[in-house]
């Protein structure tokens, strides 16, 4: 019953935290589900490295479909910040992920270079780093002990990796895209991970959004995110619809209606002070995760070290 569980855990991951992957052998790449990546677009584009002009740090803990065994639990990890000339930012972000009997890290560095375009900021941003992956089969309780597909496979595997991306930021608007990876993997005859480039892979991440000033204590922040697979032309891996009302710079409360999973998301946010934010979502499954899961939360701390952010300077991308 606990092969059966996990084996179906697996499925689900890779269909709705990672993507659809068509190739059995291929080992997915993409990036997993957030609710709050617009207070960390580093998560999902490395030129955003720089853009909040301070030293940003950010922690996230997320749990993914609440009540189901096996399920993911995540936490993530960010510190990124201009460097004295203001054109060369520098990042670097990890990843802690555990779902079923597989635990798997991602630590990147990041490199980014802004300049002045009008009112805004123009950014390109590359990132290396690697993933790394280790499944312990012998948590599972098999029918067949020596079953060599769990035997051949219960291998720890690195895979380095690149990824690239632009991000253009103003004091109303931003707009970005990144490729998050440029390498693919597949397994071998034997299960080892084998790198390999091709461009029908490649997953774009897009995001855009503005602000709206209704009144000086009552701002709205409509924004959107689009992930597309050049693998999988019929449709999203992932749309996001998203709106945040702004009351007074100290509370943000909001929403997305994410498509693809049919997952509406309240989320509140909070600053006690200009450098700190303090976040919690909630995800709603209303599709067919909604007979097996109890929903998704996370929780967000930033924290902004330096003076360009304040109460008469506050940033909202």
């Amino acid at each position: 019953m606990r092969r059966l569980k996990y084996i179906i855990i697996s499925i689900l991951i890779c269909n709705g935290v990672y993507g659809q992957v068509p190739d059995s052998s291929r080992i997915s790449l993409g990036y997993p589900v957030y609710s709050q990546y617009l207070q960390n677009g580093l998560m999902i584009n490395p030129a955003y490295a720089g853009s909040r002009e301070a030293l940003s740090a950010f922690l996230s803990y997320r749990m993914q479909w609440m009540g189901t065994s096996g399920a993911p639990v995540m936490q993530t990890v960010s510190l990124h910040s201009p460097l004295k000339n203001d054109k060369v930012a520098l990042g670097l972000k990890a990843r802690f992920m555990q779902y079923g009997v597989t635990k798997s890290t991602s630590i990147y560095g990041i490199y980014a270079y802004h300049i002045r375009v009008g009112k805004g900021k123009l950014s390109f941003g590359l990132q290396a780093g690697a993933d790394l992956s280790n499944t312990d089969y012998t948590n599972l309780d098999l029918i067949d002990e020596g079953d060599q597909i769990f035997i051949t496979r219960d291998k720890p595997y690195t895979l380095p990796n690149v990824g690239a991306g632009v991000y253009y930021f103003s004091d109303r608007i931003f707009a970005g895209v990144a490729v998050p990876s440029f390498l693919s993997y597949r397994r071998t005859d034997q299960g080892a991970p084998q790198a390999y480039h091709s461009f029908d892979r490649y997953d774009f991440v897009f995001s855009a959004g503005g602000l709206i000033t209704l009144s000086p204590v009552f701002k709205f922040k409509p924004s959107v995110l689009v992930d597309y697979s050049l693998e999988n032309t019929e449709k999203l891996n992932q749309l996001d619809i998203n709106g945040n009302f702004i009351i007074a710079d100290i509370v943000w409360i909001g929403g997305s209606w994410r498509t693809s999973e049919q997952v509406v998301v309240g989320i509140l946010q909070i600053l006690p002070t200009p450098q700190l934010m303090i976040g919690f979502s909630y995800d709603y499954p209303v599709g067919r995760m909604n007979n097996f899961s109890k929903g998704s939360t996370e929780i967000i701390l930033r924290y902004e070290f330096g003076s360009k952010v304040s109460a008469a300077n506050p940033r909202y991308f």
